[in-house]
């Protein structure tokens, strides 16, 4: 009996869904659906609710936040909390389609990483489009590179970003705290 992956939500490994002109899994729409709804209500707490407010607070400035009342304790600990259930959530969703390997996460990493940078720091938004930027990067070459060298890819455009543009490419040397000598 060989490695076995979770159910997919809907359908199976062969289920294909025509969109604009290409075959797609319905698990990969999954993805991309909960990551977009996953993005606007993080967008949304960080801009509305006052909870989302003393969290940008604490990541700004933790003294002045502390100074001004707000339990930083309290802030970190909702911080790791809500990006635990974020992981989870994003486990759960692409449990389907991966399969797990004991060396998963560092793959996983220096993409999550490269996307960072690439995105800068200074905004999510910007490291969404980064991400959907680094997939397409990968998507497109896989006709030229074999897929064991998948990562390399990543690694060779962080190792550039960070040599030629250390701020990112949507990033700003202000948001990054990079200084001209």
């Amino acid at each position: 009996e060989g490695v076995r992956s979770l159910p997919y939500f809907v359908g199976n490994e062969i289920t294909t869904v025509q969109v604009l002109g290409a075959r797609v899994s319905p698990q990969v729409l999954w993805v991309i659906g909960v990551c977009a709804v996953m993005v606007i209500a993080l967008s949304l707490f960080f801009k509305y609710p006052l909870q989302g407010k003393k969290m940008q607070a604490c990541a700004a400035n933790r003294m002045a936040a502390t100074l001004c009342g707000i339990s930083t304790k309290n802030m970190v600990t909702l911080s790791f909390m809500l990006s635990a259930g974020i992981g989870a959530l994003a486990g759960c969703v692409m449990s389907p389609i991966t399969y797990t390997q004991y060396d998963i996460g560092t793959g996983l990493a220096i993409k999550g990483f490269t996307v960072a940078i690439l995105g800068g720091l200074g905004s999510s938004m910007a490291a969404v489009a980064a991400g959907l930027l680094l997939g397409l990067i990968e998507s497109f070459s896989v006709s030229v590179v074999p897929l064991a060298f998948q990562d390399a890819i990543s690694i060779t455009l962080l190792l550039a970003i960070l040599f030629f543009r250390p701020h990112g490419l949507f990033g700003s040397k202000d948001a990054a705290g990079l200084k001209e000598f």
